[in-house]
């Protein structure tokens, strides 16, 4: 199964975070996923399954350059 996150990803959650953003950057992947809020650059480690059933869609790739 080819993965679909990369790092680099910048992501767009279902829900706000407290400081009103829905945009995330994925800075690592794995069983865990770290990402990065850029509205407040809070960083938070969540399990695959959870990132990947919040997860709205993915405005950039990281392999984009």
């Amino acid at each position: 199964m080819a993965d679909k996150f990369c790092i680099g990803d910048i992501v767009e959650l279902k829900k706000l975070h407290p400081c009103g953003s829905k945009q995330w950057e994925v800075t690592r992947t794995g069983a865990d996923f770290r990402i990065k809020c850029l509205g407040c650059q809070h960083q938070v480690m969540l399990p695959r399954t959870k990132f990947e059933k919040s997860v709205k869609k993915i405005l950039k790739s990281g392999l984009e350059q």
